[in-house]
């Protein structure tokens, strides 16, 4: 493994994470809720009363964020390395897992572990170590 020293941008990172705290923090405190995105849109599945507007406003903020990115610098260039079959079973396996954990990596890892949350520890690290295991597998043992 080479780290692409050229891309490497610490202060864009520590300033992209400052920013998701003080956003998931702010939706905690001003509106009760965890900022879990699987738990948004799920909402949006199976709408309530009253319960829709913020959702909507939240997803919608997701999808314009990369628009007023757009608006002031270039967007980095997007690399995909697998095909559609390998990216649908990866997306199903995603949608299980945060099924399976009652949460995303969203909802768990920046919220839960946030609120030393123990459920939220457990599913972190379950999820993380999943991860480094597949990233192995597929580029080690497999090849892909």
């Amino acid at each position: 493994m080479m780290i692409d020293w050229d891309a490497f941008a610490p202060l864009a990172a520590m300033l992209g994470g400052l920013l998701i705290g003080t956003a998931a923090g702010l939706l905690l405190l001003l509106n009760g809720r965890i900022a879990g995105i699987s738990g948004i849109v799920g909402g949006l599945l199976r709408p309530r009363i009253g319960d829709v507007g913020w959702r909507i406003a939240f997803v919608a903020g997701l999808l314009a964020a990369p628009l007023a990115w757009a608006a002031v610098a270039p967007l980095p260039p997007l690399r995909v390395d697998a095909g559609y079959p390998l990216l649908v079973a990866a997306g199903l396996l995603v949608g299980a897992g945060t099924r399976y954990a009652a949460g995303c990596t969203s909802g768990h890892g920046v919220c839960g572990l946030s609120r030393l949350s123990p459920r939220s520890l457990v599913a972190t690290v379950a999820f993380m170590g999943a991860g480094f295991a597949t990233v192995f597998v597929a580029r080690h043992l497999i090849g892909i």
